[in-house]
């Protein structure tokens, strides 16, 4: 009896074997799609990562390939400067303004249209930009033309510069060369904590990128840290919290008696003001602009005289210049 109960015994175990195999392999089938599914949706992310088709200009350098046809295709063919590129047997095409997908369209449309071919296909593909790189300009360390291989973005052509200039404002605007009227403005992340959120776009062969300049005001005389500091172009500092930049003002400090002096077509404007009513809520609290410098004088009852408008903008011309963020607004 013990004999055929080992044999049930055995056959179990092996049915039980079985089933798990077939398990496993059904649950390998099923997935295998889910990763291939997983591997198809990383594709977008990556192509996002790729630049975009840009237009053909003139001064490119064009292959032209049309389908099991190597008598009607071409190589090194330079667009001219009307926008034309020539090709055996149909001659000249306009192709410049169109990416490299339309022009092959445009080819294939012509072939059709003249009788040339049936059914032909073509791709083209640009050899050689006329311009390869971009032009980086304004408030950056070293301006100049840096290539754009690979798909380099913004970021990386400001790195190539040396980085921005201590005079550089946050606004950045883009000409991309198939659009120049119409630039695109960026601004800069202030600082490295906040790059996760800075937008980045690849830049393409032929681009104009222009660094803005930061404004400076000056805020001179009887402050803790009298200098210029630097605020972007677009910020409204108002005379409070000009103040504040310069460390607030120092006991000897004639509030009552502040000048704003101001650059004007006609030369420099200079205007009284009373900080005391100001800081009171007494009067108004007006913006600083670019340019303006900001005098507090020592109080007239330590007997030192105003020292002019003249003299006060010879100093500002003079003075250290700091950043707006090493202030508290």
């Amino acid at each position: 009896m013990g004999r055929p109960m080992a044999r049930n015994s055995s056959s179990r175990t092996l049915l039980v074997l079985c089933v798990c195999a077939v398990s496993c392999a059904a649950q390998g089938q099923a997935n295998a799609p889910q990763s291939q599914l997983a591997q198809t949706q990383e594709t977008p992310s990556a192509q996002a990562l790729q630049a975009p088709n840009i237009v053909i200009g003139p001064g490119d350098t064009l292959n032209v390939q049309v389908f099991d046809t190597p008598e009607l295709s071409t190589e090194g063919s330079r667009v001219s400067p009307t926008g034309q590129v020539s090709l055996p047997v149909l001659g000249v095409i306009q192709v410049a303004g169109l990416n490299t997908d339309q022009a092959a369209r445009r080819v294939e449309s012509e072939l059709r249209a003249r009788g040339i071919m049936v059914d032909p296909r073509v791709t083209i593909s640009v050899v050689e930009y006329a311009t390869q790189g971009a032009t980086l300009l304004g408030e950056v360390k070293v301006p100049g033309v840096y290539p754009t291989f690979g798909g380099r973005r913004l970021l990386d052509i400001i790195a190539l510069a040396g980085g921005v200039a201590s005079t550089a404002g946050k606004l950045v605007t883009i000409a991309h060369r198939d659009d120049p009227q119409h630039p695109v403005s960026i601004a800069l992340v202030p600082n490295a904590e906040a790059l996760g959120t800075q937008e980045n776009p690849i830049i393409l062969p032929g681009d104009t990128i222009m660094v803005g300049r930061a404004g400076i005001i000056y805020i001179m005389g009887a402050v803790n840290k009298p200098g210029g500091f630097l605020i972007d172009n677009n910020e409204h500092i108002s005379l409070i919290q000009a103040l504040t930049l310069a460390g607030g003002w120092t006991q000897t400090a004639g509030l009552s008696k502040a000048r704003l002096i101001r650059k004007v077509p006609e030369g420099h404007k200079e205007l009284m003001l009373d900080l005391k009513h100001v800081l009171n809520g007494q009067q108004s609290d007006i913006s600083v602009e670019n340019g303006d410098i900001l005098y507090v004088p020592v109080s007239f009852g330590k007997n030192l005289a105003y020292r002019g408008m003249e003299a006060v903008i010879a100093a500002a011309q003079t003075a250290v210049v700091y950043s707006s963020s090493s202030g508290n607004l």
